[in-house]
């Protein structure tokens, strides 16, 4: 394709937002989720929890590169708001403060919502006193053998703290006035988390230790106590340490071993202590006061999903059950393989079955005319059917050429094991690029028919994981176009020699011939535009924050181009700014499913372009990652894209616009309520029993 060589031009300040920030209210969207209540009431405990997990590797992630970067000076600054590291740092924990006064009032309203359907997460100042003597029982016979206390002193340093394990911190006076300091680790494992009183009464291990510490440190006075929680960073560049000379998978493990003893970047207290402890605990761990949080929850809500489970019976707390549906473009009881060849297929997962895909790769591993299989790999299942049928093929004396991405965070365990696993059954195992992930969902088999080569390629939204294919919006496509075919071999050619692609024919491959593509296509709807003709650009990603594309994106509001953007996370671009981005329109989803699928629109009429891609608009996608994205040719599939992404914007049930000045704004329900997730999935059911019947009646004849 076309190389583009303008430079793209650029704009104030005005029309943007800062990354940490913007990602700061995506996570106060989830919690919107958790206070809302026209959402069951597990779900809302659902929600309350991911707000959690992702404030979490926020820190982990986020607050951790930005600690790096500090003292770094004006290359540093952030190349679309001009803050430097310490001011987003600054801005991020003063939003976060604000979110945790949120998440501890929702937290407690729906504790109160249990608490009348008859489940409780209670303490000692709601335990009668028959329960407190069995509790005290229970602490000294069950809990208190396992426990490792320990006092910091002059013999004893302070101790190293995981990565969020919750600790109980007690400040111990001796009788002579000297003051030290206790620790006790209260995550060990070896106990349960939810402490079973009476039916429907609960207490969490952590507070029952807590409330026992005079117990553990005897003989000294207990001036106040807290239960602590450390943040550590997770953020570390693996291939900036990386030797040539060393094992690459052996080094990976030693990056996630050292990953876990990072700096700290945030201390969380359950309890109000004395200063002098929370400087005594700073000091020791390396954090500052800004970085202390006094929190009104549970210090881990990871339980509540054991609450869950015990109302399970109550099918209102939870949304009516769904599931994938099997699709009508795959016909029954023939193999699928032909089908392919035939038509191109499209999946929409969770509304489709992932099982056609799976059947095709198990269809392929035994198929005599297939010789090889060639596969990216970023995030797996933990009992995964695709490794298995790669294994299966390669049993079969198919070549099999896998990239096993070692660098997908929090992944990377997960992706060594199956590395092992892969290279045992004789699958050719690589581990991506230097200074490159491999993002990319690319399947591509790989036929001899009648003596010619024949492809078979798979290009997916998501990862080829069967449990987020239940959870997560996505898209793949499947297709025997000969010259997808041949740019997907391309593909994997040059990640065999450990190189990137630098041209295409039909695919759109970053790092080399992605972002420049796009550049290119803006361009062409901006001169459509300047000629007083219909131009349309649509885009539906995670996060957009690629400085050159929302400069281009701007340019092409400001010729009159109409912009659709259905962007669920990250957002650095403003819409409706005078002057500069009044034909931008920008929604986010956040509903029951995770919307994860990215789609590309260009062009109105006859021109149009749509494609699917796995790169969100992100510098770190465009240009530091191996990304694909595919154009759909099928009119059939086409139109279904177009559909959807339409449906999308006029969903005014768990839409949210971005504003000029940077907030979201619920979309208004006015007229028919319109949940694009419930409309997708009740088509999904509708096509789903119209096939039912048509097979029924097949069969009959």
């Amino acid at each position: 394709m076309e190389q583009l060589q303008t430079a793209p031009a650029a704009h104030p300040a005005t029309c943007f937002v800062n990354r940490e920030l913007s990602w700061l209210k995506f996570n106060e969207r989830v919690l919107e989720e958790a206070e809302r209540p026209r959402v069951p009431l597990c779900e809302r405990l659902t929600f309350l929890s991911i707000f959690q997990s992702n404030l979490d590797e926020f820190f982990m992630v986020r607050i951790g590169s930005l600690k790096d970067h500090m003292g770094m000076g004006p290359n540093a600054r952030d190349n679309k708001t001009g803050m430097a590291p310490e001011e987003q740092w600054e801005s991020a924990l003063h939003e976060i403060a604000r979110l945790e006064l949120r998440r501890g009032a929702a937290y407690h309203d729906l504790m109160g919502e249990l608490q009348q359907a008859g489940v409780r997460i209670v303490d000692f100042r709601t335990v009668s006193d028959i329960e407190s003597t069995r509790l005290q029982r229970y602490f000294e016979q069950e809990l208190l053998p396992l426990l490792s206390p320990i006092i910091v002193g002059k013999r004893q340093p302070f101790p190293f703290l995981r990565n969020k394990d919750i600790y109980a911190v007690a400040e111990l006076e001796q009788k002579k006035g000297k003051r030290k300091i206790g620790l006790i680790p209260c995550g060990t494992g070896v106990f349960p988390r939810l402490i079973r009183i009476t039916e429907g009464e609960y207490m969490l291990s952590e507070e029952l230790i807590l409330h026992f510490i005079p117990t553990v440190f005897r003989g000294y006075q207990i001036r106040s106590k807290s239960l602590v929680r450390i943040t550590r960073s997770a953020d570390i560049d693996a291939d900036a340490r990386y030797d040539e000379d060393l094992d690459y998978r052996e080094f990976m493990q030693d990056i996630i071993r050292e990953r876990r003893r990072l700096e700290p970047v945030r201390m969380e207290l359950s309890r109000q202590l004395s200063e002098p402890v929370i400087e005594s605990l700073c000091r020791s761990v390396g954090l500052c006061d800004k970085e202390v949080f006094l929190c009104e929850t549970p210090l881990d809500l990871s339980f509540l999903s054991a609450l869950e489970d015990n109302l399970r019976q109550r099918e209102d707390f939870f949304y009516p059950s769904r599931s994938p549906q099997k699709t009508a473009q795959f016909r029954a009881n023939e193999p699928f393989l032909p089908q392919v060849l035939e038509k191109d297929k499209l999946l929409s997962f969770p509304f489709d079955r992932i099982n056609p895909f799976l059947l095709l790769l198990h269809e392929a591993a035994v198929d005599p005319k297939v010789v090889s299989i060639k596969m990216t790999l970023y995030r797996v299942a933990k009992q995964s059917q695709v490794v298995n049928a790669l294994i299966e093929a390669a049993e079969n004396g198919k070549e099999v050429l896998v990239l096993v991405e070692l660098k997908a965070r929090f992944d990377e365990e997960n992706n060594i094991e199956w590395s092992r696993r892969l290279e045992k059954a004789g699958c050719n195992v690589i581990y991506g690029l230097p200074r490159y992930k491999v993002h990319s969902k690319l399947c591509l088999i790989s036929r001899m028919d009648d003596g010619k080569p024949q492809y078979i390629t798979q290009i997916g939204t998501g990862n080829y994981n069967e449990k987020t294919a239940r959870l997560y919006t996505d898209f793949s496509l499947m297709t025997a176009d000969q010259t997808i075919g041949q740019d997907a071999a391309a593909v994997f050619q040059a990640l065999a020699k450990g190189e990137t692609v630098q041209q295409s024919n039909e695919l759109l491959v970053a790092p080399n011939c992605l972002q420049n593509n796009i550049l290119s296509m803006i361009d062409n709807e901006i001169a459509h535009a300047q000629r007083g003709e219909a131009a349309y650009i649509g885009i539906k990603v995670n996060s957009l924050t690629d400085k050159a594309i929302m400069d281009r994106l701007i340019a092409a509001s400001q010729a009159g181009v109409k912009i659709d953007m259905v962007v669920r996370g990250i957002c650095c671009l403003l819409p409706g700014v005078p002057g500069l981005t009044e034909n931008i329109r920008i929604i986010s989803i956040v509903g029951r499913f995770l919307e994860h699928s990215r789609i590309y629109l260009f062009g109105c009429g006859e021109r149009e372009k749509i494609y699917i891609a796995s790169a969100d608009l992100m510098t770190r996608n465009t240009l530091r990652r191996v990304e694909v994205a595919v154009p759909i040719h099928d009119a059939t599939l086409r139109e279904q894209l177009r559909s959807m992404f339409q449906i999308m914007l006029r969903d005014n049930m768990q839409a949210r616009e971005l504003q000029p000045d940077g907030q979201y704004v619920r979309v208004p329900t006015e007229g028919e309520p319109i949940d694009s997730q419930a409309i997708c999935f009740d088509k999904a059911y509708e096509q789903a029993q119209l096939l039912h019947k048509d097979e029924t009646i097949r069969g009959q004849r």
